[in-house]
């Protein structure tokens, strides 16, 4: 029997993907998702429809801030990995529904790290996020940068993971990743990010909202380069450092089995520049409406890869002008556009 992995998020757009390749890869998986109604649901029940046409993917449908049917999961599947997607998203939702966040991503973790300690997890591979750097301004951002100054409540409960993660690699000796994810896209991408919104404004002859008044750039980061990040840090566990001090643990290590990563494409994007590459993918000029910078919005980010690069070989492949090519097509052809 193959190693089995469970998956949280699995109907989510990374998750998807990720469950995909380890499939692919010839493990079995059991993904976890409560299906919630953030986006489209019917997206996400495409996405598992792909998924179950293997017999070794498993899905179930919960909500991992329940605490009683998370660790049912665990006792009756064993996994030996767990790969832990599942959060609510979105960094402008967080301003309006911060409770949302509170339940997901930080009692859901919990829920996660628990089950994670008692059910002796090999590693918990875990999704944090770019936002964590907030206000910072020293680009490239490093992992060894300070991260306390968040700009949205999103940022706060994805900051709060990677110090809820290193108390349990600490007491627990529960090796534990956190993979700061730096804008993604690509096929069966989220609806609530820049480039679905734009693609389909587009195509409907409608306003694009560019907000600092395009003076945005993003490390654009294709999903199977994030995917190829995922699967290489799940089999590279994290070890402690018991010769670093306390005075000199920099953020992302430890004398704990704890690990941060960056993993971006190393190639920030100006948000105007996408835009031209949506228009001449689509064949259609975008109408634009400028606005200024909105609340929890930073201007750039970039990541500074080289940490996950020398530990475990990542190395980003997909430029920019490739990955909306692809994007564009799934596109088309998912909602039947000629």
């Amino acid at each position: 029997m193959s190693e089995l992995i469970l998956v949280t998020g699995a109907a989510g757009f990374i998750g998807f993907h990720t469950c995909k390749r380890l499939l692919e890869s010839g493990y079995s998986v059991v993904g976890v998702d409560n299906l919630n109604d953030y986006y489209e649901v019917t997206l996400k029940q495409a996405r598992l429809s792909i998924l179950l046409e293997t017999t070794r993917f498993k899905f179930l449908k919960i909500d991992i801030s329940d605490k009683s049917s998370t660790s049912a999961v665990f006792k009756e599947y064993s996994p030996s990995i767990v790969i832990h997607l599942a959060a609510q998203a979105g960094v402008r939702y967080s301003i309006s529904n911060p409770y949302a966040y509170a339940e997901s991503n930080l009692l859901g973790f919990l829920n996660i790290l628990e089950c994670c300690r008692h059910n002796k997890i090999k590693h918990l591979v875990y999704a944090s996020s770019s936002s964590v750097y907030g206000a910072n301004v020293k680009l490239p951002f490093s992992v060894t940068h300070n991260v306390d100054h968040p700009v949205s409540f999103y940022a706060a409960t994805k900051k709060a993971n990677e110090l809820m993660a290193h108390s349990y690699s600490h007491l627990y000796d529960l090796p534990t990743t956190g993979l700061r994810f730096f804008t993604v896209y690509g096929p069966w991408g989220r609806p609530d990010m820049a480039m679905f919104i734009f693609t389909k404004a587009i195509l409907q002859n409608k306003p694009i909202n560019i907000f600092n008044n395009g003076e945005m750039e993003r490390d654009f980061t294709y999903i199977d380069d994030i995917v190829d990040g995922i699967i290489k840090v799940m089999t590279h566990q994290p070890v402690p450092q018991p010769e670093l001090k306390n005075s000199q643990l920099p953020p992302n290590i430890s004398h704990a089995p704890y690990r941060i990563y960056n993993i971006g494409n190393n190639r920030p994007v100006k948000l105007l520049y996408l835009i031209q590459l949506l228009e001449q993918n689509l064949g259609k000029t975008a109408i634009k409406n400028f606005l200024p910078m909105q609340p929890g919005d930073v201007q750039s980010t970039f990541a500074d890869i080289t940490d996950i690069a020398n530990d475990v070989g990542f190395k980003p492949s997909t430029p920019i002008e490739e990955g909306v090519k692809k994007f564009i097509k799934w596109f088309k052809d998912y909602y039947h556009i000629s």
